[in-house]
């Protein structure tokens, strides 16, 4: 069973419209669990659960893949126009580096252009280089690391060129 992000958000979306609150899918190597929250402003939360976690028996699997997701469209300008927000394009947990001993992607005053990877965002034991889509300045980083994110939550504050 190899569900990506795009079904995911489908899933998520279908529960919501349904009012279902609670979906479970599982397959021989994996199980995964979705949960709405019963007030209207929750958003599916996802919950992967692979063997060896300790809810499941013992086995291993190789390495989660890396899939590259393009940041949601850069949003909700400033005062100034050219000051744009860069959003999180699902829920999931933040990280500015590909390791905790690598430096970050961006940092505070560095130059971005479109395709450069700004940080991770792990959703379902996934790792997702989000891709900047606009040419700029990184202003602010706006999510501490390791901090959970949701959809459309303000990642980086981005001044364009």
């Amino acid at each position: 069973m190899d569900i990506d992000i795009k079904q995911l958000r489908e899933l998520m979306k279908a529960m919501k419209q349904l009012g279902v609150t609670e979906l479970e899918l599982e397959g021989p190597e994996q199980r995964i669990m979705l949960r709405r929250g019963s007030d209207e402003a929750s958003f599916a939360t996802p919950t992967m659960m692979q063997q060896g976690s300790p809810s499941m028996p013992p086995g291993s699997f190789p390495p989660p893949p890396i899939e590259h997701a393009h940041a949601a469209a850069p949003a909700i300008p400033a005062d100034d126009e050219n000051v744009v927000f860069v959003t999180s394009p699902f829920v999931g947990t933040f990280y500015r580096s590909p390791s905790p001993d690598s430096a970050a992607f961006t940092d505070v005053g560095q130059a971005i252009s479109p395709g450069s990877v700004l940080c991770i965002v792990e959703a379902m034991k996934l790792m997702n280089e989000i891709e900047s889509e606009i040419a700029g300045t990184v202003i602010e980083v706006m999510v501490e690391n390791g901090k959970p994110v949701e959809f459309g939550d303000k990642l980086f504050k981005v001044k364009k060129s």
